[in-house]
Parts: structure tokens; sequence; C-alpha cells
């Protein structure tokens, strides 16, 4: 007799900002697609799907050292505007909002506007 799978457990944590990402790693919330247009047309779900590569970095590790131990700093900060790949980073849901893990090498750039 098989027994019963346990369930499912999930992290939970009152905010994301209780995370602090480690080593190179850099915590962004994507831009969100507008589902309405200017002119005041609805765009269906689907025409909405495809994640945009922009994002607002949320939290930033120390950095991650090099082959002689130093420490090598990330190259963004809190606020910054970066530029993301249509791929990759780990996905970190809290509520209905969706934040993602990069590498800081996975960021394409910085956005200064």
């Amino acid at each position: 007799m098989l027994s019963p799978s346990p369930p499912q457990q999930s992290a939970t944590f009152k905010s994301i900002r209780s995370l602090q990402p480690l080593l190179d790693r850099v915590l962004v919330q994507r831009f969100k697609a507008e589902t309405k247009t200017a002119t005041g047309i609805f765009l269906p779900s689907s025409a909405t799907q495809s994640p945009l590569p922009e994002a607002t970095v949320i939290a930033v590790g120390p950095g991650a050292p090099n082959k002689d131990g130093v420490v090598n700093p990330v190259s963004v900060k809190v606020g910054d505007r970066v530029l993301l790949p249509g791929w990759g980073g780990s996905p970190i849901k809290v509520g209905e909002e969706e934040y993602h893990l990069f590498k800081d090498a996975e960021i394409l750039a910085k956005i200064n506007e």
C-alpha cells in the first residue's frame, strides 16, 4: 500500500522586503504589460503573456568571491531599472505579485533614464 504523499511545502514570509539574496543574485520585479491601450481597448491575456524585458531591482546580494577570495560587488543597486533576458531567473510568488532572482551576470543592461 502506498503511503500518502506529504503536503507541498512552500516558503512563507510576510514581505518580499524580508528576502535577502545571497552572493551575486539580484531580486527583480518585472514590469507588467499594459492590458489596456491608450485608446481604452482592453487587450486579451494571450497578447500580454510574454514577460516584458524590463524590471526594477528590489534587493541585491553582497557579491560573489573571485578565485582569489575577493568579493566582487554586484553591478546594480536597489531601485535600478534593468534589461533582462527572455529566459532564466527563479520565480518567487508572494501573494499575487511575482518576482525573479537572477545572477548579476544574467542581467543584460542597466537602464539610465
